[in-house]
C-alpha cells in the first residue's frame, strides 16, 4: 500500500497520441508506447506561472493562466508523442503544423461556439422576453453542437484509442489519489470518470457563461460576440474555481450533484482501457510523483 497523498497535493494530465502526459508539482512526463512496444519518455521539469508570479496565483485569475498553461504543454507533448507513435511509413507533423492547427481548430470553435449561438441570440430575441430563457435556449444551441461534435469523434478509431488512454489516466490518478500502489491491477478498479476532468470543466464553462451572459442584456450581433471573447477568461476563472472544488470535496452530496452532468459526459470522452494502456500512464505518473 502506497501513501495517501494530501488532499491539496494534486496532480493530473491528458491523453496523446498512444500515450498519457501527467503532470504534479514542477513535474511533466510524457509516456508513449513506440510501434515496437517499447515506452519512451518525455520528462521535463516546469514551475508554473502561478507559482512564479503571485497575482497570477489569486483565485479567478489562476484558472486562465492554468489553462494556457496546459493548452501550450499539451501541444508540445502532442508533438512528441507523433514523433514517437507514429511509423516510418506514416508522415509525422512539424512543429509549424501543429500549431497552425490549433489556431485553426480554435478560430472554429469560436466560430461554432460563440458566433453561432450569438447569430441564433440575436433572431430570437424579438419574439422573447424573458432574458434567462433567451441564454439558456442559446446555451441548449452550443451545449447541442458540443455533444455532436463529441459524438462524432467516436467514429474515429485514433480518437478512440485516445479516449481509451483518457481513461487510463484517470484511473491512474484515482488510484494514486487513494493511496494505493501503482501496478496494473490496482488501477484497473477505478473509474474511468474523475470529477477534475476537462471534459467537465467545459461543461461548467458552458453552464456558466449561461449566467454571466444573462448579465449581457440583449446587445446586438457584433457586440454580444465581442463581449463573449472579451468575457471568456472570466467564465474560465470562474469554472475553474468550481472544478477544483468540486475535486476536492467529492465526499458531500451537493458536490457530487454538481460533478454529476461532468461525469456522465465523460461517458463519451473516456473508455476502459487495456492493460498495456495501463502500464503506460502508471509510467507517465511514476515519473512525477
Amino acid at each position: 500500500m502506497g501513501c495517501k497523498p494530501n488532499p491539496e497535493d494534486i496532480a493530473g494530465g491528458q491523453a496523446i497520441l498512444e500515450g498519457v502526459m501527467m503532470r504534479h508539482g514542477t513535474k511533466i512526463a510524457a509516456a508513449v508506447r513506440r510501434p515496437d512496444k517499447e515506452i519512451v519518455f518525455q520528462e521535463r521539469e516546469y514551475i508554473p506561472l502561478t507559482k512564479r508570479y503571485k497575482p497570477l496565483g489569486w483565485m479567478f485569475i489562476r484558472g486562465t493562466i492554468t489553462l494556457f498553461e496546459m493548452m501550450f504543454i499539451g501541444i508540445k507533448c502532442l508533438m512528441f508523442s507523433a514523433e514517437v507513435a507514429l511509423s516510418e511509413e506514416e508522415k509525422k507533423p512539424q512543429g509549424w503544423e501543429m500549431y497552425v492547427s490549433f489556431a485553426v481548430s480554435f478560430a472554429i470553435a469560436i466560430f461554432f461556439f460563440v458566433v453561432v449561438p450569438a447569430f441564433f441570440f440575436t433572431k430570437i430575441k424579438i419574439y422573447m422576453d424573458s432574458l434567462i430563457l433567451l441564454n439558456i435556449l442559446e446555451g441548449g444551441i452550443r451545449l447541442g453542437m458540443f455533444l455532436c461534435f463529441l459524438s462524432a469523434t467516436l467514429l474515429m478509431t485514433d480518437m478512440r484509442r485516445v479516449y481509451m488512454y483518457h481513461g487510463a489516466e484517470h484511473k491512474t490518478v484515482f488510484a494514486w489519489e487513494d493511496g494505493q500502489d501503482l501496478t496494473v491491477e490496482n488501477v484497473k478498479k477505478y473509474s474511468t470518470r474523475h470529477p477534475r476532468c476537462g471534459t467537465s470543466f467545459i461543461l461548467f464553462v458552458m453552464i456558466i457563461s449561461i449566467m454571466v451572459f444573462s448579465l449581457l442584456g440583449r446587445p446586438d450581433f457584433l457586440h454580444r460576440v465581442m463581449y463573449k471573447i472579451l468575457l471568456m477568461p472570466v467564465i474560465a476563472g470562474i469554472s475553474y474555481e468550481v472544478i477544483r472544488f468540486t475535486g476536492k470535496y467529492t465526499r458531500f452530496k451537493l458536490v457530487q450533484i454538481l460533478s454529476w452532468p461532468g461525469l456522465a459526459l465523460q461517458r463519451i470522452t473516456t473508455r476502459e482501457p487495456d492493460d498495456d494502456q495501463i502500464e503506460v500512464a502508471i509510467a507517465a505518473m511514476k515519473k512525477v510523483i
